[in-house]
């Protein structure tokens, strides 16, 4: 856990005091509304269709468990008792009173914690792989590496106000689980021949209106090369991009319109006039950096336990929990604990502040007082000794937090859609949980396989539904809720956009269409081990699409 300075304190400190004043005097009228809006996305406070939704910073996905319980606190007393964590790592307060919010921030500064930067045209949260540190695959650490990032983007002078939003994420592991070519700039953390650190660098990637997979400006940059060039990246992009038309400034616009290699072109000439002064890193910045986190002292004798078999033999619903909530830890006799927050009836995401108690506690208990935020809207305590899994697992059951879905169909991703959001179109909890009510069955669920499904509820695309192997998409059609339907995404390491399937399907439709492309797949799938992905990849979209709308064509 990255612990503040006194620098960093008195940085959010400062912000609390701001944003007081800021909102007194809006609602007192001395501060006009058109004013106001830019100060309060710039601390995370959007305008939604019922009330305030403030966005809480988790950067890189990291909590402590005095961070968690103040965030249950929270929940309480200025909300409806419970947070939605979102595909960004971060947590939303969907119905915060505006002028409780400057005392939400307080209160959020005395456990380290802010909003700053979390919505607005600015440089946003950085995200990371879930595992960072405690993955089998992991080549560094990238978390020092993104607090790095985090301290040069935050109230960066020349960057405050860019075309539009900018979002950077990370990863240090052969497998990509943090999305990197769907962001502004991703970076997998490499060597080369030689040896040496450094970073292979996407630019240009996003989802949303426009989806589009980034592409790679640079095969290698040296380690104490990050800042300069990121800088190099903005300068270009904050000079160049749209301004005219918030549907075409991101940098993905920008990439796509002037060509990767003349885009490559500027940010190299860019960065040769920059990469020798003071954003330079020296190798001391890096490993000061590492010394701001906690490291943990695990037990050697961990592994010498024999009663996490004796429990997988004896409790069949405990070996099935484990078989899909359980990652093999770098550290013999750990493992990493996925804690589901897609239980039946509950929109995926949400948690109580009950929940988030019992987590606190149990993180303290077993995991070295520490949470993480996935990208899939789940949680993981990351460091538990597998003789503990047996305890974990029986509270995390009582608290309806042990659903075996982790990777399942039922552990789809969702936005609040219209149940929350004043842009979107069509609702998204709601169909999310007719598809959970059509495979709750956990049978049928491990018959299916590993699948990524994933929903929006408008073309903002807040569910990731563009890299979805299943993806769904809420649209308008003269006030009705439809739902286009995409086959084949990804935003892992074989990142792709999804492919449209057709025509879009009714509110009473979609369900139906979801299981029929899942039943398609299973009589395709050449065998049991052959994935939804691969076999799309494989048989293509034409006889799914022949069959999903069969019926329709028949009945016309």
């Amino acid at each position: 856990m990255y612990r503040y300075d006194q620098y960093d304190q008195s940085l959010v400190d400062e912000r609390v005091v701001q944003f007081r004043d800021q909102t007194r005097r809006f609602l007192s009228g001395e501060l006009p509304d058109e004013e106001f809006r830019a100060l309060r996305l710039r601390n995370g406070l959007y305008v939604q269709r019922f009330a305030p939704m403030l966005r809480i910073a988790v950067p890189y996905g990291l909590l402590s468990s005095a961070q968690l319980r103040m965030l249950a606190h929270i929940a309480r007393t200025y909300d409806k008792d419970y947070g939605h964590f979102t595909t960004r790592q971060n947590l939303q307060f969907n119905w915060p009173e505006l002028a409780r919010v400057p005392d939400i921030l307080a209160d959020l500064a005395s456990v380290q914690m802010h909003a700053i930067q979390t919505s607005g045209n600015c440089i946003r949260n950085i995200t990371s792989d879930h595992l960072a540190g405690v993955a089998k695959d992991e080549l560094v650490d990238p978390r020092p590496y993104c607090e790095i990032t985090r301290q040069w983007a935050t109230f960066h002078p020349e960057f405050n106000w860019l075309p539009r939003k900018f979002k950077i994420a990370f990863a240090a592991t052969t497998s990509d689980r943090a999305a990197i070519r769907v962001h502004d700039i991703g970076v997998q953390i490499v060597r080369n021949e030689a040896g040496e650190l450094g970073y292979t660098v996407y630019v240009g990637g996003g989802l949303g209106r426009t989806p589009i997979i980034g592409v790679k400006m640079r095969e290698f940059l040296p380690e104490l090369d990050l800042l300069s060039y990121f800088e190099a990246v903005l300068r270009v992009y904050n000079r160049l991009g749209r301004r005219d038309n918030m549907y075409k400034a991101r940098i993905k616009i920008l990439v796509k319109e002037t060509g990767a290699d003349k885009f490559r072109q500027m940010v190299e000439a860019e960065w040769e006039q920059i990469k020798d002064g003071d954003l330079k890193l020296a190798p001391g910045d890096i490993e000061f950096m590492k010394s701001r986190f906690d490291e943990f002292e695990y037990e050697a004798s961990a592994a010498d336990d024999k009663t996490y078999a004796e429990q997988l033999a004896k409790d069949s619903a405990f070996a099935a929990w484990a078989k899909r909530n359980l990652v093999e830890h770098r550290v013999p006799g750990y493992h990493i604990v996925f804690v589901s927050l897609k239980a039946s009836g509950v929109a995926p995401g949400d948690i109580t502040s009950t929940q988030m108690d019992a987590v606190a506690e149990l993180a303290d208990r077993h995991s070295f007082g520490e949470i993480r935020a996935t990208h899939d809207q789940n949680l993981v305590l990351a460091d538990v000794k597998q003789a503990d899994l047996y305890v974990v697992w029986q509270r995390l059951k009582e608290l309806g937090l042990a659903t075996p879905n982790i990777g399942l169909l039922t552990d789809l991703i969702c936005c609040p859609g219209l149940d929350f959001c004043s842009l979107a179109n069509a609702g998204s909890i709601g169909v999310a949980q007719e598809i959970f009510d059509r495979f709750e069955n956990l049978d049928d669920q491990h018959d299916v396989g590993p699948i990524k499904v994933k929903m929006s509820g408008c073309m903002n695309g807040c569910g990731h539904h563009s890299v979805g192997h299943i993806g769904i998409l809420g649209v308008d059609k003269k006030g009705e809720e439809w739902y286009q339907v995409t086959l084949g995404g990804s935003a892992e390491n074989d990142a792709s956009l999804g492919d449209r399937t057709g025509p879009s399907f009714a509110r009473d439709e979609i369900a139906d269409a979801i299981q029929k492309i899942i039943e398609i797949y299973l009589e395709l799938r050449n065998s049991e081990d052959e994935s939804f992905l691969a076999c799309y990849r494989r048989v293509g979209m034409a006889p799914f699409k022949t069959r999903i709308y069969a019926s329709e064509a028949e009945s016309a």
